[in-house]
């Protein structure tokens, strides 16, 4: 039987690493944040409940290598310094507010089949 689809392997790995980037949960939180404008370090973290300065000093510093987030630092003292979306971050806006808005439309139906599950493996024990 053949494929139904044939992949090269160059491609899914591409893909595969843009989406380990793109499909984390702080990236996806992140870049929905800057999608409302311009933030400092300290203002996304307030807004990104739970998210440690390590792991947003990690995800900004991937977002900005894969060329979604800008930082631009400003000669003050102490010295200012502000992320924003880039053309491809505002790109990737889209898909990113469409998947939370498919979350938060399927939050009840996840829990309610997880709670199926759950039970059906308690009472196969």
């Amino acid at each position: 039987m053949k494929p139904r689809h044939m992949h090269l392997t160059e491609d899914c790995r591409a893909v595969s690493d843009i989406l380990q980037r793109v499909g984390d949960k702080w990236t996806v939180l992140v870049v929905g944040k800057l999608g409302e404008g311009p933030m400092r370090f300290n203002e996304l973290r307030t807004t990104v409940g739970g998210i440690s300065q390590k792991m947003l000093t990690t995800t900004l510093r991937g977002l900005e290598r894969d060329g979604f987030v800008t930082r631009t630092v400003y000669p003050t003292i102490p010295p200012r310094v502000d992320y924003e979306l880039t053309e491809l971050g505002f790109e990737l806006l889209e898909p990113v507010n469409a998947l939370g808005e498919w979350a938060r439309m399927n939050t009840a139906r996840v829990k309610a089949a997880r709670a199926r599950f759950d039970a059906a493996a308690d009472a196969a024990r």
